[in-house]
């Protein structure tokens, strides 16, 4: 078999740079290019004795098996080709010192590797340690090639990689000087990478350092699966221990910067799930008087959405401190996030949310975030996504985190209370926690003069009754509680009385769970409402005639009988 000609040289490597991304038509271009390597005749034998299959020094076993593995690949394989035959012969090849007898075993599994649809047998995998180690750049280049393709289709299980002691070779190609063999080198470790113990495999066998040269490459997909074998490495806390030791947070602080949308992707998401512990916080920022936050800042307003998306979520892992928070306000983050509210991805919108949500924590920020585009942004999230547990969650903790502020009048006024209602109308699409957040958040707005006059204005029958359904669900504790404390309060108002009349044994139902609640809170809670709505005559008699004053009675004898023990007992001590 003859070496490759000029022309498929540049074949196989017009189909590395068309593995932009790690992605299904991949295989597809596997199959291309071999279809042009098949029709070309520089690897086809020839009647003429210059182009014969091997070279009369090569040792008689040796030709033999080539030629007739040849043979059997031009008549489709009269044998299995994953057969104990061909694996004979492939074995031979494979571990021949002749270069062109190892490109024939690489070729072999590169053409398989665009049709298997099961698993390569161990047996063929323990081939690839002789492939890789070889010198000749052609084998590397070829045998990489099919390693990732096995890989990407699951023909290889990652483990057995590591188990047969391939990730020694595939991390020595990763010095290769080759751009060919360097990326498939590199897609191999990302792809390896996925796997908790592949990780700290990785890192253990001293694949850190050679990653982080390459993602400095100038070849643009060496570059991305230099940084994307990093991203997955970083999903292992051990290994971002090991990652900070080598000196990676400047160096993917830097690639934020790059031209490459993949390459901020990757070098973003790896600082995002190393800014997860807040004791490297420091680390990350003393860079450049926080030359990380700028540069996230940027990013947040770029037109791909998976870097936006991951420069908030970066962002929101990093704002834990009062500090930063503040430094991100001060450096005008809101033309970048707001923008981010209004997006048609979901998962944007719940990232920014979140980020807005925890900006909103220090009271020092929230006279800059009580302005008009920030509120009509977030009320129209709210209606929006009234169905998003979410966003409605952090959205409802957000505009609580201002009721505390003095421009309260502002959030009342604004679409954020419209979109609270809506949110609670929906109530079934919440979960606990959510309905925990826009029940606490009306209820501290209703505490207010102008929240409550807000809150009248939206209030109809049917927003009643959820605020009744949700009290009377006492196994839930904070949403019942919070429902209640708003009821109590709109009950102060004659239209809301009247409203109710209509409930009155569903108020009764809710009450007596509250009277007969293990917890003193829920009890003084029912007896203040039962007091305020006996202030209307239809309630008072009504209560008249019902258990609740069977049971205050009750707790009124109770509670003469534990004052005169009371006093007893502190006479007996003064005594």
């Amino acid at each position: 078999m003859g070496q490759l000609c000029a022309k498929c040289a540049q074949f196989l490597y017009d189909l590395l740079l068309s593995m932009k991304t790690l992605s299904s038509n991949l295989v597809q271009n596997v199959k291309e290019c071999l279809a042009q390597i098949r029709d070309c005749s520089c690897l086809k034998q020839t009647k003429f004795e210059s182009r014969q299959l091997y070279k009369p020094t090569r040792q008689r076993p040796e030709e033999v098996i080539a030629q007739e593995f040849l043979q059997h690949i031009e008549r489709g394989f009269e044998i299995p080709p994953l057969g104990e035959v061909s694996l004979s012969a492939l074995k031979t090849l494979a571990f021949s010192e002749n270069s062109n007898l190892q490109q024939s075993a690489s070729l072999f599994y590169l053409h398989i590797s665009q049709y298997l649809n099961i698993q390569l047998p161990t047996e063929h995998l323990e081939i690839y340690y002789a492939l890789l180690k070889t010198s000749d750049l052609d084998v590397q280049r070829i045998s990489s090639l099919s390693l990732v393709t096995f890989l990407l289709k699951g023909n290889v299980p990652k483990e057995h990689v590591i188990q047969l002691d391939l990730l020694e070779p595939i991390l020595e190609l990763l010095e290769s000087n080759d751009p060919m063999v360097q990326c498939n080198s590199c897609a191999c470790i990302m792809i390896l990478a996925v796997s908790d113990t592949n990780r700290e495999a990785i890192a253990s066998a001293g694949g850190v350092v050679p990653l982080l040269t390459l993602s400095k490459s100038y070849d643009p997909r060496v570059q991305q699966y230099a940084v994307g074998a990093i991203f997955n490495l970083t999903q292992s806390e051990w290994v971002q221990q090991f990652l900070c030791r080598q000196g990676a947070i400047p160096v993917l602080t830097l690639l934020l910067e790059s031209s490459d949308s993949e390459v901020q992707y990757y070098s973003c998401a790896a600082l995002s799930n190393m800014a997860t512990n807040s004791q490297r916080h420091e680390v990350m920022l003393q860079t450049g008087d926080r030359f990380l936050l700028r540069i996230l800042l940027s990013l947040l307003s770029s037109s791909v959405d998976k870097v936006s998306n991951q420069a908030c979520v970066c962002l929101r892992n990093l704002v834990t401190s009062e500090s930063v928070q503040t430094s991100l306000i001060s450096m005008g983050i809101l033309p970048h996030l707001l923008p981010l509210l209004d997006s048609n991805n979901a998962e944007i919108q719940q990232n920014s949310i979140v980020l807005l949500r925890m900006l909103s924590q220090h009271p020092a920020n929230q006279d800059a975030l009580v302005c008009h585009e920030v509120l009509q942004s977030v009320g129209k999230l709210l209606i929006t996504r009234k169905t998003d547990p979410v966003i409605i969650g952090h959205a409802a903790c957000f505009v609580k985190n201002l009721s505390y502020s003095k421009s309260i009048k502002r959030v009342v006024e604004s679409p954020c209370v419209e979109g609270l209602l809506q949110a609670l109308r929906g109530a079934e699409y919440l979960d606990e926690g959510a309905l925990h957040c826009v029940t606490s958040c009306l209820g501290e707005l209703v505490k207010h003069e102008e929240g409550s006059a807000s809150i009248l204005e939206l209030m109809d029958e049917l927003l009643l009754s959820c605020l009744m359904r949700l009290a009377d669900q006492v196994e839930q504790t904070e949403p019942s509680f919070q429902a209640a404390v708003i009821i109590k309060h709109l009950i102060q108002h004659g239209e809301v009385v009247h409203l109710l009349k209509s409930h009155i044994s569903k108020i009764q139902q809710y009450l007596m769970k509250y009277l007969t609640h293990q917890e003193t809170r829920f009890q003084r809670l029912g007896i203040s409402t039962l007091c305020l709505l006996q202030k209307d005559t239809e309630f008072s008699s009504a209560f008249i005639q019902s258990q609740l004053k069977k049971h205050l009675d009750q707790i009124c004898q109770q509670t003469e009988e534990m004052q005169e023990l009371l006093k007893m007992a502190v006479g007996n001590m003064d005594t």
